[in-house]
């Protein structure tokens, strides 16, 4: 399967990359960027970095700096930290990204691999709506697009409504899901399911000593958040579960629905049900201790 991970690297974002790069299904071959848990140049930046700690080659194309829209955006240092791994405070620059931007290498790679290529969005959509309107046969020429994002009919995590990645472009959300898009959404229904402990992270220090050990060195920080927030058995697993995703739909328990976000009021970046749109496959569940084993498993052999 070849695979483009769109992403704001981000600790959960990097157990999802060091994943698609250990799973044997896989061939990674990109990485595009956007703004979300860090700004859009720290994001392609951390990119970069991981790339070269998992001996990656892999092309990393910037995206968005900005949702639809939007004169300026803030990141959420507080989840991710300052640089978007935990308390390391210095990241070095390691290599350049290509010239193309996100959507343009999105385009061409879709329209290479023409039902082939599966994109993982594991931040905000905004990179992918700029596909869709660079090119309309953007939608056909994907195989698949899986996210991480929403919540369906439950409670979000940045507003009572809205789950992050979609709150931060509700917009670019709404147009990715009016759009046809072949789509599975892997959003908190599924991925509160799948809880990662500190004697986890533990564990992947002591089996993969340079990427498990990086991945327990940034987990403190974000395991340290989601004890503020009343979450203290551990972090959950997120982005690494589109993963999964990608390459085991079968383990999922999914529905399909209509979805439309809602770009202004209360209910600003709810996923909500609407039958007179595309449907979609919606995650509600998932065996959870199977996919933080197989993640344990993959990455500790790294």
């Amino acid at each position: 399967m070849k695979l483009i991970i769109d992403t704001d690297p981000g600790v959960d974002d990097a157990i999802a990359i060091a994943l698609a790069h250990a799973l044997p299904q896989i061939d990674l071959v990109g990485l595009t960027t956007v703004f979300g848990n860090t700004f859009v140049a720290q994001s392609s930046r951390n990119a970069r970095y991981l790339a070269d700690l998992l001996g990656a080659e892999v092309p990393v194309a910037q995206g968005a700096a900005l949702p639809w829209g939007a004169e300026s955006y803030v990141p959420s240092a507080n989840v991710h930290g300052p640089e978007g791994f935990g308390e390391i405070d210095v990241v070095p620059e390691i290599g350049r990204n290509i010239d193309e931007t996100a959507a343009e290498f999105l385009v061409r790679m879709a329209r290479e691999h023409k039902g082939e290529l599966v994109v993982c969005a594991i931040g905000p959509l905004t990179n992918i709506a700029d596909a869709l309107k660079l090119d309309p046969e953007f939608a056909q020429n994907l195989g698949q697009l899986v996210i991480m994002g929403g919540a369906f009919e439950a409670p979000g995590n940045i507003t009572p409504h809205a789950e992050a990645n979609i709150y931060h472009d509700a917009a670019a959300a709404d147009f990715v899901f009016a759009s046809g898009l072949s789509l599975i959404m892997v959003g908190l229904n599924a991925t509160l399911q799948t809880l990662l402990t500190p004697e986890e992270f533990a564990e992947l220090g002591q089996a993969s000593q340079k990427v498990g050990g990086f991945l327990e060195k940034i987990s403190h920080f974000y395991l340290s958040f989601y004890r503020s927030v009343g979450i203290t058995e551990g972090c959950p697993m997120h982005d690494a579960l589109a993963v999964l995703a990608c390459v085991f739909p079968e383990k999922f328990m999914l529905i399909e629905a209509g979805l439309r976000v809602p770009v202004d009021g209360d209910d600003l970046g709810a996923t909500l049900k609407d039958d007179s749109r595309p449907k979609v496959q919606i995650a509600m569940g998932v065996e959870a201790a199977w996919a933080t084993g197989l993640m344990k498993q993959s990455i500790s052999a790294l």
